[in-house]
């Protein structure tokens, strides 16, 4: 599993955007992107999309992610318990 989280830099409420990558139980791999803001109570939306093959799932990631980058989000390492 590959996870890209990135956080908002401008002023204003804290935003996410999230990009993770996984292969599922039935052969595929997914993209999962999950976006909103930051804290108690902020509902967040997500989106999953479907890939037969691990090269086009790892280049949709990461387009998705440098998106991100160029809206003003920044990279940072989500860390495991």
């Amino acid at each position: 599993m590959l996870t890209y989280i990135c956080l908002s830099d401008t002023e204003g409420p804290a935003r996410f955007y999230r990009v993770e990558l996984a292969y599922n139980l039935f052969g595929e791999y997914t993209v999962l992107r999950e976006w909103g803001r930051r804290g108690p109570g902020q509902a967040g939306r997500s989106l999953v999309t479907w890939f037969s093959n691990l090269r086009d799932a790892c280049l949709a990631a990461e387009r998705w992610h440098q998106r991100a980058r160029r809206r003003g989000y920044r990279s940072t390492i989500e860390g495991s318990a």
